[in-house]
C-alpha cells in the first residue's frame, strides 16, 4: 500500500467481506481509451461484516472471527487490505489486534477517534455517539505504533469531529495531533450530501507542514469522482460498502420471485448459469 501511495495519483479501495467479493475486487478491470482501470485493493468494513452475520454494527462481532474471514480472502487474493478497526478497542486490546493483523498480512488499519458503544457514523448525532480527547486517542496511535513490527504498517486516523458538527478547525486540530504523534494518514469523514465540507477540510489539511496522504470515504457524497478528490488533494478513496449493498437486493429480489411463481424460472435474468458458477473458481470442475 505504500508503495502505491508513491506511485499513484489515487488509490482505489473496494469492500470485500468474504472471498467472493474479494476475487471480485482482485479481477474486475475495464479499459477506457485503451488505459487499464481496476481496484488497487480491499477495505474489510466492520458495517458489512456485522451484517453479513445478521449482526448489528457495535462491534458485535469478535476481532477473531474478521480475522477469519480476512484469511480466507488473503487465501485467493493479492492486493493489499485495509481493515476498519472501528475505536480499535481499549488501548491494551488494540496491541494484539495490531500484531494479529499485520502478521496476517493486512497492509494499514484505519481507527475512529470515538469512545463509548460504536454507533455507525452516518446517523450523526441522530444517535449518543462522543469523541474522544485528544490526548487520549493519541496515546492510542502511540500503542499501536510501538506494538507494529515494519513500518510498512499503517496506521490511519479516522476523525469524526464533521459528524459530529465540530466544525473543521477542530478535525485540522485533531490531524495535526495524530500526526505528531505518529498517524501515517489521516481520514476525515462526513455525513454531507456533498463534498464541500471535506473539500473546505483537505484545502487548510494541504498547508500543514508534516502532511500525510489524506483518505475520503464518499459515500454520502457519492457523485464526487476521482478527479474531484485528486484534485483537492485526496490520496486514497474507499468504497465502504458497496458490494453487500448491491448484492442484498437481487438476493431478496431473487427469493420473492420464487415464491410468487412457486419456481425458480423467472429469477433466471437475476442468476448467473450453473456452469459459469463452475468455472468462477479454478478447481471446481
Amino acid at each position: 500500500l505504500s508503495r502505491l501511495l508513491d506511485s499513484k495519483p489515487i488509490i482505489r479501495i473496494l469492500e470485500a467481506h468474504n472471498a467472493l467479493s474479494g476475487l471480485v475486487v482482485e479481477n474486475t478491470k475495464i479499459f477506457i481509451e485503451n488505459k487499464p482501470y481496476e481496484f488497487d485493493g480491499m477495505w474489510s468494513s466492520s458495517l458489512t461484516d456485522s451484517t453479513v452475520r445478521g449482526k448489528p454494527d457495535i462491534e458485535a462481532v469478535d476481532v477473531s472471527s474478521r480475522l477469519s474471514t480476512i484469511n480466507d480472502i488473503f487465501e485467493v487474493t493479492t492486493k493489499p487490505l485495509i481493515y476498519d478497526a472501528d475505536t480499535g478497542g481499549r488501548p491494551e486490546h488494540f496491541v494484539f489486534t495490531i500484531r494479529n493483523l499485520e502478521r496476517l498480512g493486512v497492509s494499514a488499519v484505519i481507527i475512529e477517534d470515538k469512545i463509548g458503544l460504536k454507533k455507525n457514523s452516518l446517523l450523526g448525532n441522530s444517535v449518543p455517539q462522543f469523541q474522544d480527547s485528544i490526548e487520549n486517542f493519541c496515546k492510542k496511535i502511540n500503542i499501536g505504533k510501538k506494538a507494529r513490527v515494519t513500518s510498512d504498517f499503517m496506521i490511519i486516523a479516522r476523525i469524526e469531529s464533521l459528524i459530529l458538527d465540530k466544525g473543521i478547525d477542530d478535525a485540522i486540530e485533531r490531524a495535526e495531533a495524530y500526526i505528531a504523534h505518529g498517524a501515517d494518514a489521516i481520514m476525515i469523514h462526513s455525513r454531507s450530501s456533498t463534498p464541500d465540507e471535506v473539500f473546505s477540510f483537505s484545502k487548510k489539511y494541504n498547508t500543514i507542514s508534516n502532511r500525510k496522504p489524506l483518505v475520503s470515504v464518499p459515500t454520502s457524497y457519492n457523485k464526487t469522482t476521482e478527479d474531484m478528490l485528486v484534485d483537492n488533494g485526496f490520496n486514497i478513496v474507499i468504497h465502504a460498502n458497496h458490494m453487500l449493498r448491491s448484492a442484498y437486493p437481487s438476493m431478496c429480489e431473487v427469493a420473492v420471485s420464487i415464491l410468487e411463481h412457486g419456481r425458480s424460472y423467472e429469477s433466471n435474468d437475476n442468476c448467473m448459469p450453473i456452469k459459469e458458477i463452475l468455472n468462477l473458481i479454478p478447481g471446481t470442475n
